[in-house]
């Protein structure tokens, strides 16, 4: 574990996946709308897409709660588990990507379909857009339902930039704030690179967040 995470976790600075925590504007609604729904989805298959640090866990861990999910990061998923996973009414495959195993996930989807499971997946690109060349695995993928998360708007950068410095217990004036918001890049990566910047220097540095730093990290 890198310094400065450990030091956040000292702090008690952890992440919520708390369902009040999570904030809706335009660029989430669909998908947040789609998680609420269930078990009302007109499709079994849900697949929730986003760039990285868009929120696609902080909405898997609210379905898991609300449906008391079976919770599986892609990578640790191999034929042993199908067993498991047979067991199981709902589904959350976390992070696929293309290095996923076709027949596996062919599998998967058959096992929903046949047992009438619920299964939501988390990946940062569609998946009826990766290049998966199994012909009967990809006529099972337009059969998904694709919710995607938008870059964000202002609204929710101004959610998640106040929720971060309040995490923090760092208080700041509005006119701070909003500096921030019009200056910073419309991109989730980009806020959280600059979130980061700010626990570097608050807690590694153990200076002060004033104006001038503020400045000095958004340049």
């Amino acid at each position: 574990m890198r310094e400065l995470d450990q030091k956040l976790l000292d702090f008690g600075i952890s992440e919520s996946f708390d369902e009040n925590d999570y904030y809706v504007s335009k660029s989430n609604y669909f998908a947040k709308n789609i998680i609420e729904a269930w078990p009302k989805w007109e499709k079994k298959i849900v697949n929730l897409t986003g760039d990285k640090y868009s929120g696609k866990t902080h909405l898997s861990n609210i379905f898991k709660k609300k449906s008391n999910a079976l919770y599986l990061y892609s990578k640790n998923i191999d034929d042993k588990i199908l067993k498991k996973i047979k067991l199981s009414n709902n589904i959350i495959i976390e992070d696929l990507d293309e290095s996923f195993d076709e027949k596996l996930l062919y599998s998967l989807f058959n096992l929903v379909e046949q047992d009438n499971k619920y299964l939501l997946i988390s990946s940062k690109k569609p998946i009826d857009t990766m290049k998966f060349t199994l012909p009967d695995l990809l006529s099972r993928l337009k059969n998904c339902i694709i919710a995607n998360i938008e870059q964000p708007d202002d609204e929710l950068i101004y959610a998640i930039i106040l929720k971060s410095f309040s995490d923090r217990q760092i208080k700041l004036d509005n006119k701070i704030i909003d500096y921030i918001i019009k200056r910073i890049a419309r991109s989730y990566s980009k806020m959280h690179e600059f979130i980061y910047k700010i626990d570097e220097l608050s807690l590694k540095k153990r200076k002060s967040i004033n104006f001038k730093i503020i400045k000095e990290i958004i340049n």
